[in-house]
């Protein structure tokens, strides 16, 4: 059986070739030779037949300002349509691997491990595990919405050709509009001219939310549940396994731009979204449910629920038993819909709560059901109930977050007012003062008096103040998490306990409308978590709180800060002996944790395959429920097409259900104390080095001038600043731009120095490669740490890298290129020694993807470093420069 019509080499070839030719068509003949000069150059380089890239970057630098700037464009689109390739084949490898069986980390093989077990342990397995993607607007997309958009119809025509038997005139037909898309595509400026607003961001992650994650997740449950039937061997009951969130919109650290008027907004549309869909799926239901009323019962419960309705809503019922006579399920669904068009209206009769739907949706699958149409309630009715299970009323829960310094100080700001100097008092003093005004009926300090505080102080009130309201209006699961960045003392906690109980969010001891976040991001923080933690699960207060909760504690761990402070290594063994250490601590107090991952999309700020990622968590972490954030491009990568956003979902389902299962089996991870040992002392050592690096002379002022951060913080890649203060320093840049700078002078830096260090000490001081060999064999951690620095080591190009290096002054560029070189050979070296292999990456998809990629980012990299160093550049050479940064992120396929 074929399921393919084409091959990537065919779609790489006819999509570059294409390419050409609107080139050509757009610009001129002698545009499209220098293109084509520049590209053979690239690639006679690469495969050996000229000894340096000299030619080719004396060809770029003496072109024009106008012909370099067709070279960039040309080069950047040629890899948005290569993306799409590569996409397409991806799409093809899921769909041959699920026909033939032999695809890895998918839900039959997850539900054969289960089958392994009892029913029991089965279901409890089942039950234990909720994963919560949380969808962040951190700005590392760097395409604009409009560009995105005519790539998704580019890519939608090529699984029409690749997927569908087409007559030689409907194939024609549409790769005539495959081209005019292309056309249009060079047609349409590709650098933002304006910086993305806070709603831009929302909208965005509310696109993938309602265009692919909506539809997919039902067939996810399908899926599980045909294959938990077959290989378990009973039907079970599938509970809620999914919860989508964001913080787009929400997310207010270091973003003066997310204001309460945002944030309402957003709850608005989502919910407006998410409404509209049901309606929407309910219509497609009633296409369904036609059966003629007197040739079926349809019981007493739908017959009472009908007539609840009715009374509820008079004159829609008599509108719907006058379209619909004698079809009581179409006419159920008439008046469900317009429940669902009331709800947040100001006429009564709509749903006030999201159970009140899915007990409708009950009614109608049970009355189907004892009807005999059971293939009806799978195919039509089942598939919404999970939906508005996963989505409810709100699409995605948003998460508020902000720093905790802005908590403190609006604090004392509002207490000074009462004669209490909080800035003033001890940790302890602090800590007690919070407690007693949480526990105390009578409020302390007025929300909504904020004359004569500071702007910020002034947003704090504001925004507790409107919580309150927020949840009253959309419900308290619409915007029920607080995460506190940076968090290093229990009284950054306790401050937002109190500002919640303030505005009556919470009343304690029976209600607490928010889980309160610790972002534990520093190493003061990691290394003094119990006690942060044992701090606060003692306090009087915060037990209550807890309690109110179902004693779940939520704690976030930031990967980005972490290995920006102290480097790749250290930064994944200190993670890693925290949340060992955060799950003795949980247990110790019977608090179930919840582990937010605050993953980027590169390896150095926590990204790499999320299965992979899963199941090398220490069990003792593995409570089944886990949330971790999704941003930036990784977001369009993932979710952008239907089937591999459901691949994704299948992955990261499996990994969790079989992590569960081996927690439940072996509730304390079993690691050999000689490879605890190893690993610290690797660690310390790689620590040492990273730092001294980091804090050697002249450092900063090196990864200023070899690297193109100067550009990269001017562009508008997200509505929220390139770093906390303005400040030029490493601790102060946020760690998206300071990934994205290596990325794009291809020395991926973050993702493995120190790495080689590390190792050494440990060999120095007697350890052994049979060591390392069997750590990596036998232990999921340290495996994958490996793993994820040899994907960061096969995508730096030192040579490139030089290039950049010879930007900087020469006593900077002979200190630290030679240090920074040593580390990655090294490096290198020692992977492959470990991994005993003879190529970097395990993956040969990857060395295809390298090689077909390398030689065309060559040129935008050598035209990048040509524009860097001109100190007066014309206004074209401005936007040909910011159009280098777009096209290198499409063709390295990440940014930060």
């Amino acid at each position: 059986m074929t399921l393919h019509n084409r091959t990537v080499r065919q779609d790489v070839r006819e999509l570059g070739a294409l390419l050409g030719d609107v080139l050509e068509d757009q610009t001129s003949r002698r545009a499209f030779e220098t293109v084509e000069s520049c590209r053979t150059t690239a690639i006679d380089y690469r495969s050996g037949e000229l000894e340096s890239r000299d030619p080719l970057a004396t060809e770029l630098n003496n072109l024009s300002p106008h012909q370099q700037r067709v070279v960039a464009r040309a080069f950047t689109t040629y890899f948005e349509l290569i993306n799409l390739a590569e996409e397409r084949e991806r799409v093809r490898s899921i769909r041959t691997g699920s026909q033939e069986g032999t695809l890895e980390d998918s839900l039959e093989t997850a539900a054969a491990e289960l089958a392994e077990t009892d029913v029991e342990t089965v279901q409890q397995v089942l039950e234990d595990v909720l994963i919560e993607p949380t969808f962040t607007a951190h700005p590392t997309e760097a395409r604009r919405k409009t560009v995105k958009s005519k790539l998704r119809t580019i890519a939608t025509h090529l699984e029409t050709l690749d997927e569908r038997l087409l007559t030689d005139k409907e194939r024609d037909q549409v790769w005539r509009d495959v081209d005019a898309e292309v056309t249009s595509l060079w047609q349409t400026p590709q650098v933002r001219k304006r910086q993305p607003e806070v709603a831009d961001e929302a909208r965005n992650v509310q696109w993938y939310l309602e265009n692919t994650l909506f539809d997919v997740v039902g067939e996810v449950y399908d899926e599980l549940a045909d294959a938990i039937d077959e290989e378990v061997g009973h039907s079970l009951e599938i509970p809620k396994l999914f919860e989508f969130r964001s913080w787009a919109g929400s997310d207010r650290d270091g973003n003066p731009y997310v204001t309460p008027e945002v944030t309402a907004n957003t709850l608005e549309r989502q919910r407006e979204v998410v409404l509209e869909q049901y309606r929407t799926q309910l219509k497609r239901l009633s296409g369904v449910l036609s059966q003629d009323g007197s040739r079926i019962d349809v019981g007493p419960e739908f017959e009472a629920g009908l007539e609840d309705d009715r009374e509820l809503l008079p004159g829609s019922a008599r509108t719907a038993e006058n379209r619909y006579p004698g079809e009581p399920y179409r006419q159920k669904l008439k008046l469900m819909r317009e429940r669902l068009a009331r709800v947040g209206d100001v006429r009564p009769g709509g749903y006030d709560e999201v159970d009140e739907l899915l007990e409708d949706l009950e009614v109608v699958a049970k009355s189907l059901r004892n009807n005999g149409a059971e293939s009806v309630v799978d195919a039509h009715v089942d598939p919404i109930r999970r939906q508005v299970a996963t989505f409810g009323f709100s699409l995605a829960s948003m998460d508020l977050r902000d720093h905790q310094q802005k908590h403190t100080d609006a604090i004392a700001a509002a207490l000074e007012r009462e004669g209490i100097d909080y800035h003033g008092l001890s940790e302890d003093e602090r800590v007690e003062l919070l407690t007693d005004a949480v526990l105390q009926d009578e409020p302390v300090i007025d929300l909504t008096d904020t004359e004569g505080l500071s702007e910020d102080s002034a947003r704090v009130l504001t925004l507790f103040d409107e919580l309150g309201d927020w949840q009253t209006e959309y419900g308290v699961e619409a915007i029920d998490t607080y995460a506190i960045s940076m968090t290093e003392e229990p009284s950054h906690v306790l401050e937002v306990l109190f500002l919640a109980d303030q505005a009556d969010v919470v009343s304690l001891p029976e209600h607490c409308g928010i889980d309160i976040v610790p972002l534990l991001e520093t190493e003061y923080a990691l290394s003094g978590a119990r006690r942060i933690m044992g701090t606060l699960f003692e306090n009087e207060a915060y037990a209550q709180a807890l309690a109110a909760r179902d004693d779940t504690q939520e704690i976030m761990l930031g990967y980005s800060d972490s290995n920006k402070e102290n480097g790749f290594l250290a930064a994944n063994w200190s993670l890693y002996k925290n949340q060992r250490r955060l799950g003795e601590i949980c247990d110790d107090h019977d608090v179930t944790m919840r582990l937010f991952h605050g993953r980027g999309g590169s390896i150095s700020r926590g990204g790499g395959p999320m299965n992979q990622a899963l199941l090398a968590l220490p069990n003792s972490t593995v409570t089944g429920q886990v949330k971790f954030t999704e941003q930036g491009e990784a977001i369009a990568e993932k979710y952008g097409n239907p089937r591999i956003a459901e691949r994704n979902i299948e992955q990261m389902l499996n990994a969790q259900l079989r992590a569960r299962l081996y927690a439940e089996d072996q509730p304390e991870e079993d690691v050999d104390e000689e490879w605890v040992e190893a690993m610290e002392t690797m660690a310390d050592a790689a620590r040492r080095e990273y730092r001294d690096l980091l804090e050697s002379e002249g450092f900063v002022r090196y990864f200023e001038q070899a690297t193109p951060i100067t550009v990269i913080e001017d562009l508008d890649l997200g509505s929220r600043p390139a770093s906390r203060s303005g400040e030029r320093t490493v601790e102060d840049l946020r760690a998206i731009p300071w990934v994205f700078s290596w990325t794009q002078s291809r020395c991926i830096l973050p993702g493995w120095y120190a790495l080689a260090s590390g190792i050494d000490a440990y060999l120095e001081d007697g350890g052994s490669t049979e060591t390392l060999q069997e750590m990596y064999e036998q232990w999921s951690f340290f495996r994958t740490t490996l793993d994820n620095a040899a994907l960061s080591l096969s995508r730096t190009e030192l040579e490139i890298a030089e290039t950049y290096a010879g930007m900087a002054d020469a006593d900077l560029r002979e200190r630290f290129f030679p240090r920074v070189s040593e580390e990655y050979e090294r490096a290198a070296k020692l992977v492959k020694t470990i991994g005993q292999r003879e190529e970097l990456h395990t993956r040969d998809w990857l060395g295809e993807n390298l090689e077909r990629r390398n030689p065309y980012v060559d040129p935008l990299n050598l035209l990048q470093v040509y524009l860097l160093g001109r100190t007066h550049r014309t206004d074209i050479e401005e936007r040909t420069l910011r159009l280098t940064v777009k096209g290198i992120a499409a063709g390295m396929k990440n940014t930060g």
